[in-house]
C-alpha cells in the first residue's frame, strides 16, 4: 500500500467515489469463492478493503486461485515460491495476470500490479469457470468465455481493409503550413 497523507479537493472526491464503490458483501462472496476454489485450506482476511488486499497482494493465493481452474497437470504457473521480497511478489502477480489473460479474461479486464499494490483494485475479476462456486449461483462463472473463430477467405478480407480508427491520410498536404516562428494569417 502506498504511503500517502490525506488528500484534498479532486482527489479526496475521487478516493470517496471509489470507497462507495467498495462492495463489503462482494467481498466476501469472493473470499468464500476462492477459498473453496483454492481447496479450503485458506486461512480467510478479516473484513475490509485493506485486509482483503493484503491477502492478495503477495500473489501465492492468485497463482493457486488460477491453478485451480486448470485440470491437475496442466497448471499454468508450475513454482509457486513463498518470499517476502517485494519484486518476487510483483512477478507472481504478473504471472497469475498473464495466466488470467490465456485462460480467456480480456486485457481490458484486467487490473495491473500496481494496482492491487496500491490499493486501487476493487474488483478481481467477473470471468472464471468455477464448478466449486459455494453458493451454487454461478455468479462467478456466469460470464461464459466467446472463442471468435474466423475462415482464411474472412481473415484475407480483413487484411485489405484500413479500420476507421486509423483515420484517412485522404486529401492531407502540406499546404498552408509555414515554418516554425513565422506569423499566421488569421480572418
Amino acid at each position: 500500500m502506498a504511503n500517502r497523507g490525506p488528500s484534498y479537493g479532486l482527489s479526496r472526491e475521487v478516493q470517496e467515489k471509489i470507497e462507495q464503490k467498495y462492495d463489503p458483501d462482494l467481498e466476501q462472496r469472493l473470499v468464500d469463492w476462492i477459498t473453496a476454489q483454492c481447496g479450503g485450506n485458506l486461512e480467510k482476511p478479516q473484513p475490509g478493503k485493506q485486509n482483503f488486499q493484503k491477502w492478495l497482494m503477495d500473489g501465492t493465493i492468485l497463482c493457486r486461485l488460477i491453478n485451480s481452474l486448470h485440470p491437475r497437470g496442466k497448471e499454468p504457473i508450475k513454482k509457486i515460491p513463498e518470499t517476502q521480497m517485494a519484486f518476487k511478489q510483483m512477478e507472481k502477480i504478473s504471472q497469475f495476470l498473464q495466466a488470467a489473460e490465456a485462460y480467456g479474461v480480456t486485457t481490458t479486464d484486467v487490473f495491473q500490479t500496481v494496482d492491487l499494490w496500491e490499493g486501487k483494485l476493487y474488483l478481481l475479476m467477473q470471468h472464471g469457470s468455477s464448478p466449486k462456486d459455494p453458493n451454487g449461483s454461478g455468479e462467478f462463472g456466469s460470464n461464459p468465455v466467446t472463442i471468435l473463430e474466423f475462415t482464411d477467405e474472412q481473415l484475407r478480407q480483413g487484411q485489405s481493409l484500413i479500420g476507421l480508427q486509423m483515420g484517412s491520410n485522404r486529401g492531407a498536404s502540406q499546404s498552408g503550413m509555414t515554418g516554425y516562428g513565422m506569423h499566421r494569417q488569421i480572418m
